[in-house]
């Protein structure tokens, strides 16, 4: 199977991809990938709408659900640094 086909036939790449584009940056490589899958893929055009409306209706549950200026306190912070660092350090 050619290179092309295997980016046009994998839905599984590009909802790994559309999942990640929500996240942070794709590659050029990923970023032309994801489009020629979608430009023939209507089933994973519709996940991209449906990932990005979910996503969107997730941040929007968090900014009202938290009040403004929460956040952990920094001896808590400091802890759980200390914490991580030990465990890298093993």
């Amino acid at each position: 199977m050619s290179y092309l086909k295997k980016i046009i036939h994998n839905c599984k790449q590009a909802t790994y991809l559309i999942e990640k584009k929500s996240i942070k940056r794709l590659t050029l490589r990923e970023a032309i990938e994801l489009r020629i899958h979608l430009f023939g893929c209507s089933f994973c055009r519709i996940f991209q709408k449906q990932s990005h409306i979910i996503n969107n209706l997730v941040k929007e549950l968090f900014k009202s659900a938290m009040p403004p200026n929460s956040g952990l306190d920094d001896t808590f912070k400091k802890e759980l640094q200390e914490k991580i660092e030990e465990e890298l350090n093993k």
